[in-house]
């Protein structure tokens, strides 16, 4: 059992769990997923596919066959972790095959690891599917893979990443993810709810909604109906709303019309939970300009105001840059005021860094290391406030928790205010043994701590 520090990362999906048995003679591969949720997705969707031509999915390097390295390449902090999980792999396994955000360079990879099977970039199936072929042959057995697969699942069963759309429209100077990603490319409305209602019926509590963009959802469509379902961030909450599962809006800018999908979270009927995760990234309108933020002329305490008035127990989560280039202490400080008016729940927050291709390393007057640390600090530490003070209001509330883990000294469960690894926890550390992992259950808070809970079954 463990508390969250301070300065989780929000842009990290869950860690990877294997629970597919192995068996004798059968080829098998590892897979290593950095970065967000959606190259989580995207690794769940390679490995579905390998196993439907008969490969098994090994939970370590040795016992695999070769290893795919789905790596992030968005900060070089990032960069670092995908060539440091690379090495590990050549070093433990030896043959390996690299995709992702950072296979959009394969000659920065190649030059640290030059004995890598091959390299393709985000989102490219099939042709990992080709280089896993040339690395280890397919062998099928007849009467087991020739049966429709079933979807591979790296989180845990009860919840599971849902993404709606690839790509993003937008031109952030510090984000190079349309370069590596692409335009926005939506799915059709219907295709997301199918694969929704299966994950349900499959046994998931809960759909963790995640796109670069969700509230841009069908821009690209031009919002198309089709088969009853409208591609339309709004309709597709409230269908989703509908399946009886916990519902949880990722990555929301904030639009005008994302104030139409509040009313659906303050209905107690449809399952989309009163949460937002927002990248506001800054609150000075200047810092925002520079980074050609789109939305960036938004009153957003204005609306933040109406969601709860609408919603009043909605839950804000948000990310934010310190460090920006041009970032004077003024500016900062407007950050830390408007910090301190928005009383989000929930904060993430990154040091900016110079990432290779992006147009704000060409802006003016960067920041230092040291200052940008220190202001890191002072947000931070706003933040915690923030959080321990909205915390300790629980004290004494009956909420409801899905259960992630139990072992021997409690049971880890989150509230609806909380997505996984990148929020908080509630611990229940009496009367937990007859609990099982993704229950639903009613707890009344009786301790708080900075960023967790701690609560007793009612």
């Amino acid at each position: 059992m463990s508390t969250n520090p301070p300065n989780i990362r929000p842009d990290l999906a869950p860690k990877l769990q294997v629970r597919e048995p192995v068996r004798s003679g059968q080829p098998t591969i590892g897979m290593v997923s950095l970065g967000c949720p959606k190259a989580l997705v995207d690794s769940e969707r390679i490995l579905t596919r390998l196993r439907a031509e008969g490969y098994g999915v090994s939970p370590d390097y040795s016992g695999a066959d070769a290893v795919i390295v789905n790596t992030c390449g968005f900060l070089d902090s990032a960069k670092a972790e995908s060539l440091d999980a690379i090495g590990e792999a050549l070093n433990e396994n030896g043959k390996v095959i690299v995709t992702g955000c950072l296979g959009a360079e394969p000659d920065y990879i190649r030059e640290h690891h030059p004995k890598i099977l091959a390299v393709t970039g985000p989102h490219q199936y099939e042709q990992v599917l080709d280089a896993v072929h040339e690395a280890v042959p397919p062998s099928p057995d007849p009467f087991i893979d020739l049966l429709p697969a079933s979807g591979v699942s790296l989180t845990p069963r009860h919840f599971s990443y849902l993404k709606i759309s690839e790509g993003c429209n937008h031109k952030c100077k510090f984000c190079i993810i349309p370069d590596m990603r692409g335009h926005l490319a939506s799915r059709p409305a219907h295709a997301v709810m199918r694969e929704a209602e299966k994950l349900v019926e499959a046994g998931v509590k809960e759909l963790l909604v995640i796109s670069q963009d969700t509230s841009a959802y069908g821009v690209d469509i031009k919002h198309a109906e089709d088969r009853g379902h409208r591609a339309h961030i709004t309709d597709l909450a409230r269908d989703l709303g509908s399946l009886g599962a916990w519902i949880r809006l990722h990555y929301v800018y904030p639009y005008p019309h994302v104030r139409q999908m509040i009313p659906l979270m303050a209905d107690p009927s449809n399952g989309v939970l009163p949460y937002l995760d927002i990248p506001f990234q800054h609150a000075h309108p200047d810092v925002l300009k520079r980074m050609a933020r789109p939305a960036a002329a938004s009153k957003t305490l204005d609306e933040i105001a109406a969601w709860r008035d609408i919603c009043p127990d909605i839950t804000l989560r948000s990310t934010f840059i310190v460090g920006y280039p041009g970032e004077t202490e003024s500016e900062f400080q407007t950050l830390l005021d408007w910090m301190g008016e928005a009383q989000l729940d929930r904060v993430g927050c990154f040091q900016y860094e110079n990432v290779e291709g992006a147009r704000s390393n060409a802006l003016p007057n960067h920041v230092d290391a040291e200052i940008k640390q220190d202001r890191w600090n002072r947000f931070m530490e706003k933040a915690q406030a923030i959080s321990e003070a909205k915390l300790q209001a629980k004290v004494g509330s009956r909420i409801d928790v899905i259960i992630d883990e139990i072992d021997e000294d409690a049971a880890t469960c989150r509230t609806k205010s909380d997505a996984p690894e990148i929020d908080g926890n509630l611990f229940i550390d009496e009367g937990f043994e007859k609990l099982n992992v993704g229950d639903i259950v009613t707890v009344e808070v009786d301790e708080a701590g900075e960023y967790d809970l701690w609560g007793k079954l009612v």
